[in-house]
């Protein structure tokens, strides 16, 4: 089994950006538990980040020729882009959308996303574990 751990914007600035929101943990910290958690379930793991809504776009469009599914944090992109969503939709492979922090104690804007209709699931609030979460769920759907 080979899943995509996909990265959007400003996530590579973890560990300095707003600590107190998305933890201390850097980008690095989290792709090497990832892929470390991967070894353990005997999945390949592949991660990538990118600021660019193409890039990401693009990495999902890959996705669809490699991997058996992907979690993604689609970081303030959850909110705007309905061609992120489009991708989703297109690639059909299960998709499983995680965040950091709980969007919904967080400002208004936060709490509607583009992407979940088109997910097979979504984590939220439990900082790095939330793509560990999604991950597990992510391989128990793909293996049922």
């Amino acid at each position: 089994m080979k899943i995509l751990i996909l990265h959007g914007p400003n996530l590579n600035l973890l560990g300095t950006r707003e600590p107190e929101v998305y933890g201390s943990m850097t980008l690095e910290n989290i792709n090497e538990k990832m892929i470390a958690l991967g070894k353990e379930l005997s999945v390949e793991i592949k991660c990538l980040q990118s600021n660019h809504e193409g890039a990401l776009i693009d990495a999902l469009h890959d996705a669809c020729t490699w991997a058996n599914g992907v979690v993604f944090n689609p970081g303030g992109y959850t909110h705007t882009s309905i061609a992120l969503r489009d991708a989703i939709s297109a690639i059909q492979i299960p998709v499983i959308e995680v965040h950091l922090s709980n969007v919904y104690a967080r400002e208004e804007f936060r709490h509607t996303s583009f992407v979940s209709a088109v997910c097979k699931g979504k984590v939220t609030g439990f900082g790095w574990k939330s793509y560990e979460l999604g991950l597990r769920g992510l391989i128990d759907l793909i293996g049922k």
